[in-house]
């Protein structure tokens, strides 16, 4: 079973609703934040070919080699199982990533039947393969497959955030948020959503760097 998938912004509504009804500091984050993001991203090769490219690089930097792999024709799993490490180098990627891309290519993952997962089976699933890790599936699970239940509780900008609005001495770690946001359930995803706008607001307000 996978739970209720978010497809429209109605739905990310409704999960803000739920969440501003049943705790106040949600409540004050959303009146704070307004209408939150659909963020609702294609699933598939490509999109976790993204999330590796785009691993501990800035977002100009990614941009730029993505491009590249994209001229290349190399987001196709074939493609990069068809091209040398040396050619997938040479369009940007570090000696690491080429690797983690073929290892991604040779996972031959069943995209579609990710679809119809359970969260957690999609989680193991992903994080079998090199160079994806636990954030990286749930991210995949709550924007690529459209999740509504699922929290990436190792995002920092997550702690940050509740930190500030729940005004915690420190912020929280990834066990310790994991725990905290079952009380936001079934709409994890959504509570994600709000806590990131929510950061960006502090931020602006706070000059949190």
């Amino acid at each position: 079973m996978t739970g209720r998938i978010i497809e429209e912004e109605s739905d990310v509504a409704e999960g803000a609703a739920h969440l501003a009804e049943i705790c106040p500091r949600m409540r004050a984050a959303y009146r704070l934040t307004g209408p939150l993001p659909l963020r609702r991203n294609p699933d598939g090769f490509s999109r976790l070919l993204s999330a590796i490219v785009s691993q501990q690089v800035s977002v100009a930097s990614a941009n730029a080699i993505w491009g590249r792999l994209e001229t290349a024709g190399f987001t196709r799993p074939e493609a990069v199982l068809r091209v040398s490490d040396e050619e997938l180098r040479a369009v940007g990627l570090s000696r690491q990533k080429a690797r983690y891309a073929r290892a991604l290519a040779e996972a031959d993952i069943d995209y579609a039947a990710l679809r119809s997962a359970p969260d957690a089976e999609v989680v193991e699933t992903l994080t079998q393969v090199s160079g994806i890790g636990v954030w990286t599936a749930e991210i995949y699970a709550m924007f690529s497959l459209g999740r509504a239940d699922v929290f990436a509780p190792g995002d920092l900008a997550l702690q940050e955030a509740t930190r500030l609005l729940y005004e915690l001495e420190d912020r929280p770690k990834e066990r310790a948020l994991r725990q905290m946001a079952e009380a936001w359930s079934p709409w994890r995803s959504v509570a994600a959503r709000l806590l990131w706008a929510y950061y960006r607001v502090a931020k602006d307000r706070e000059g949190i760097r």
